[in-house]
């Protein structure tokens, strides 16, 4: 699997960065997952370019479609404004707009003051649910007074544990439905029947009460609702 990082950390030593490579090392060792991590700092101008022109440049372009890959996701914002930052955003306007739908995703942000705390709620999780992203339900953030107390490790592991099982379950249910569809083809080499149907060469054979019809090709055809109802009609 594949765990891609997104910090908006600005500084060097950033503590946006601190808070994402530890997000990442608490779901990696839940999921043996490959890291990678973008670093927006580094994709400021092109991701401005982008923008005005359209077009993403190589480094920015590898960025987003690692995205876009990802099979989980960790975004880490600093607090600017009392929301994200600017560049944070920009990256994801540039990024289709269906790259993220169905994938799970970990948000979190860095600030000076606990105050700014509610920005998990009212500005990132917003932003990825537009973006149909799966969110999972523990977020964090981390104030200035938050590093070494207690408090912070708990809601880092449990966060990570969240996005862990969303990968895994995932990946798990992929495989499974890979499997099946590979298992259907190689036994009959046509597409498996819909559920609720069987095989019969011509005709339509009622599977617990949903009619369905099988061409004489052997392909099933789409039994539109009123010829079901009328079906259904003494």
């Amino acid at each position: 699997m594949r765990l891609v990082v997104v910090s908006a950390g600005l500084s060097v030593p950033s503590s946006t960065r601190l808070l994402a490579d530890r997000l990442a090392a608490a779901t990696a060792g839940g999921t043996a997952a490959r890291v990678e991590v973008v670093e927006l700092r580094d994709l400021a101008v092109e991701i401005a370019h982008n923008l005005t022109n359209g077009f993403p440049g190589r480094a920015l372009g590898s960025a987003l479609d690692a995205v876009t890959a990802a099979d989980g996701l960790i975004v880490v914002t600093p607090v600017f404004s009392a929301s994200y930052s600017g560049l944070f955003k920009s990256f994801f306007d540039v990024l289709d707009k269906d790259a993220l739908a169905g994938k799970p995703v970990l948000i979190a942000a860095t600030g000076g003051s606990s105050r700014h705390s509610l920005v998990l709620e009212h500005a990132l999780r917003p932003l990825f649910a537009h973006l149909r992203a799966v969110v999972v339900p523990t977020a964090v953030y981390a104030a200035s007074e938050d590093w070494g107390a207690e408090g912070l490790a708990e809601r880092i592991d449990r966060a990570a544990g969240e996005l862990a099982a969303l990968m895994t379950g995932l990946a798990a249910a992929a495989g499974a439905a890979t499997g099946a569809v590979g298992a259907g083809t190689a036994t009959t080499g046509t597409v498996p029947a819909p559920a609720g149907t069987v095989p019969v060469q011509g005709g339509t054979t009622p599977v617990h009460g949903v009619p369905a019809r099988v061409a004489s090709g052997g392909g099933f055809e789409v039994v539109p609702f009123e010829q079901q109802l009328a079906a259904l009609r003494p």
